[in-house]
């Protein structure tokens, strides 16, 4: 929704899907983070931190999946915009339940960059799931939310 009127801003008169049109809005570094947490048993978790799955390293792997996906969200979601993203963070926490997975995204750019922080974080998730799914069939991914959005002068 367009915070400014409350109107959806995919959407035109018509009903119809359409890009939203940001050529009148000011370049600007555009720094957004999201989370999500992945559950998980401690013996998985045990696994991954001695890399003992079978498909490798798996938070190795799930960084490299979430860094390519950030940069082919708009090949995912099809009215985000293409962006020059900057730079990438994905960062694990353990947690009690399982992982936590953060994701930073920057750009410049005339647009945010939340859909790819969101991205991140759920193709890391994703991926832990998809290495570990043979060991553990209790998984859930939760919580998958955007924490932080800002912008800065270019």
């Amino acid at each position: 929704m367009n915070s400014q009127s409350g109107a959806l801003t995919h959407l035109q008169a018509d009903g119809t899907a359409a890009m939203v049109d940001v050529s009148h809005k000011p370049i600007q570094k555009r720094v957004a983070i999201a989370e999500g947490v992945i559950r998980l048993q401690s013996a998985t978790l045990e696994k991954i931190n001695q890399s003992t799955i079978a498909k490798g390293n798996v938070l190795v792997v799930a960084r490299v999946a979430a860094i390519a996906a950030v940069k082919r969200t708009d090949e995912l979601i099809p009215l985000c915009h293409s962006l020059p993203v900057q730079h990438v963070r994905i960062d694990f926490e353990e947690q009690p339940a399982g992982l936590r997975v953060e994701c930073e995204v920057t750009t410049t750019a005339q647009t945010g960059v939340e859909m790819e922080a969101l991205t991140g974080v759920t193709v890391a998730a994703l991926t832990i799931y998809d290495m570990c799914k043979a060991v553990d069939k209790t998984m859930s991914i939760d919580g998958v939310r955007l924490i932080s959005k800002v912008k800065l002068p270019a």
